[in-house]
């Protein structure tokens, strides 16, 4: 690429004045999207900066940085989900931890709304962070402390301060459908058995931790033998797993501690893992085990907020809304195949998204008229959406997380995710080390998973991205921004509007029954090519752009009742003051 002269620069800088002057219906100039603002510095003189700087300033961060971010104070939230292993290490052991995640907050949330320079996400939710035999931590030998590779409960302390100063809240992984086999509940009962005579059978008068867990004489499915013993357990993951009995009053008294214990210390709420196998052979058990739950939680704060995991189909997760927990994860927009993605691939219209965040949103009102909804893209038990998308320049990405974050609840995304992250096939890979920079010994690098295999990223570094203003960082930045900005976004109903909506465009509006939150008017592009639309009908009324999502140079344009979408990009317009 040639370097840009005196006399194109001098011409591009009247020519932006000149556009300036046309408001909303001018075009922009189009500059490479790979030049940098440092680039432009070092290419012009003091007099040509103010041009160049200007082309490199995005039409999103132009529009969207006078928007001004919604104080939330409920479960309405953008949350961020954190492996605390590969985040940041503060120690230099090449693990991260809690204090390396302390000093990276503000790259979460800086607590100011008039920055834009940070993420703006609300909630944290921190994957099992209690003692554990394993790097991922799903299987913790003590409830109630804090592993040492990442730190003291001190140190959590001051995370859990520094958190709510920034207006951040945090919420901790909970897995009580097991425990380690290394818990000294496990311990104790297994020894205990292992002593136990021939043809005696167990007493919970003589071993209340017997009663904790699902012993069997006999082989069966789900269950692994306890060695040095002809006894069974439940194990429905792994051996190291060991499944709780969760019919015991003394084990549901133990979880009720554990999280009395944390939401004591100031946390604000769980996520619960995998709901589903509560009762293994029982929906409606594992349905009242979680209602139980909820109330236990709700009681000792009613302010608590809880989220869970039933990885199955709509259907079905939908049903566990009757357990009153505010929110279910959202597994039907998720992952390579999920709505989401096959709508940004093409394989499935545009005005699919709306109609199933139409159909969704009556489904999980007819279980609990208060649900939450949690949508999310990607996590920790998925492939990293890059390789969803075959030659990707970072448009399917970005756009993919703009459609994630544009929907209603509490939106969450994975570490890494707005940085466009790679990570498939074995766990491990799917946990990489948060990509700072490019060099890898760079201050607070983590080193990863000790299986992890080695693999490159397609995208830069936060370092690199950060400064690129069409970088899939800037994006989901600016998405995030969008949905702070407007409440209605989290917390009001879908409406397609059909007589807009196509192969190639989806049009809804987001509004608030019996709510003075704003309505606001919603278009996107999922196609590679620009598309104007009339806003006639029940769109005429909203005339004002008020932001904008754009994977490139290419701007969205509005001339009177005439929006120019350009390739995969999205509109927020609201009505006329």
């Amino acid at each position: 690429m040639r370097k840009p002269t005196c006399i194109i620069s001098l011409m591009l800088a009247l020519l932006l004045l000149l556009c300036s002057c046309g408001g909303t219906e001018s075009t922009a100039v189009e500059t490479p999207d790979t030049q940098t603002k440092e680039q432009s510095v070092e290419e012009t003189d003091t007099v040509e900066d103010t041009a160049f700087e200007s082309a490199q300033t995005s039409q999103m961060e132009q529009l969207n940085s006078t928007l001004v971010p919604h104080a939330d104070e409920d479960a309405y939230r953008t949350t961020y989900e954190v492996f605390v292993y590969s985040f940041y290490d503060s120690d230099g052991d090449g693990i991260g931890d809690l204090g390396g995640l302390t000093e990276k907050l503000d790259y979460i949330n800086d607590g100011d709304p008039t920055t834009g320079d940070d993420l703006g996400c609300t909630m944290i939710w921190l994957m099992p962070i209690f003692p554990s035999p394993t790097y991922h931590k799903y299987d913790a030998t003590d409830y109630q402390d804090i592993d040492p590779q990442y730190g003291t409960l001190e140190d959590f302390d001051n995370l859990l301060t520094q958190c709510h100063a920034r207006g951040i809240r945090v919420i901790l992984d909970l897995a009580v459908n097991h425990t380690s086999s290394d818990h000294p509940w496990f311990l104790e009962a297994a020894d205990y058995l292992r002593q136990l005579p021939e043809g005696a059978e167990p007493s919970v008068e003589e071993c209340p931790y017997v009663g904790y867990y699902n012993f069997i004489h006999e082989a069966a499915n789900g269950y692994a033998q306890l060695p040095g013993s002809d006894w069974y357990y439940e194990a429905r993951f792994w051996e190291g797993m060991p499944d709780l009995n969760l019919d015991n009053e003394a084990v549901r008294n133990e979880i009720a501690e554990i999280t009395g214990f944390w939401l004591n210390r100031g946390v604000d709420g769980f996520r619960l893992d995998a709901v589903t196998s509560y009762y293994t052979e029982s929906r409606l058990d594992s349905i009242a085990f979680l209602g139980w739950l909820t109330d236990t939680v709700k009681s000792q704060n009613p302010e608590a907020y809880l989220v869970a995991e039933a990885w199955a189909d709509q259907g079905t997760y939908a049903s566990y809304y009757e357990s009153g927990i505010d929110s279910m994860f959202d597994f039907a927009f998720a992952d390579g195949d999920g709505t989401i993605a096959r709508v940004v691939k093409g394989t499935t219209n545009a005005i699919a998204f709306g109609e199933a965040l139409e159909e969704e949103e009556a489904l999980y009102a007819s279980y609990n008229p208060d649900f939450v909804n949690a949508p999310f893209y990607t996590n920790h038990d998925m492939a990293r959406s890059t390789g969803y998308y075959a030659w990707d320049d970072g448009s399917h990405t970005k756009l993919a997380g703009g459609l994630n974050l544009l929907m209603t609840g509490n939106a969450f995304v994975y570490y890494g995710e707005e940085l466009g992250m790679k990570g498939s096939g074995r766990d491990e890979n799917k946990r990489a080390p948060m990509y700072w920079s490019e060099d890898e010994n760079a201050l607070g690098m983590c080193t990863g998973p000790q299986d992890m295999e080695d693999f490159e990223m397609k995208f830069p570094s936060y370092e690199t991205q950060s400064t690129d203003p069409y970088s899939v960082y800037n994006y989901y930045r600016n998405a995030i921004r969008i949905r702070n900005s407007f409440p209605v976004i989290a917390r009001g109903n879908t409406h397609v509007l059909e007589a807009l909506s196509g192969k190639e465009i989806c049009a809804f509006t987001r509004a608030a029954d019996d709510s003075d939150l704003e309505p606001i008017l919603i278009l996107i592009n999922t196609s590679e090519e620009s598309v104007t639309v009339t806003l006639n009908g029940e769109a005429s009324e909203y005339t004002e752009l008020s932001a904008v999502l754009t994977v490139s140079a290419e701007e969205v344009v509005l001339d009177g009742s005439q929006l120019t979408l350009p390739s995969f990009g999205i509109a927020v317009l609201t009505p006329s003051k």
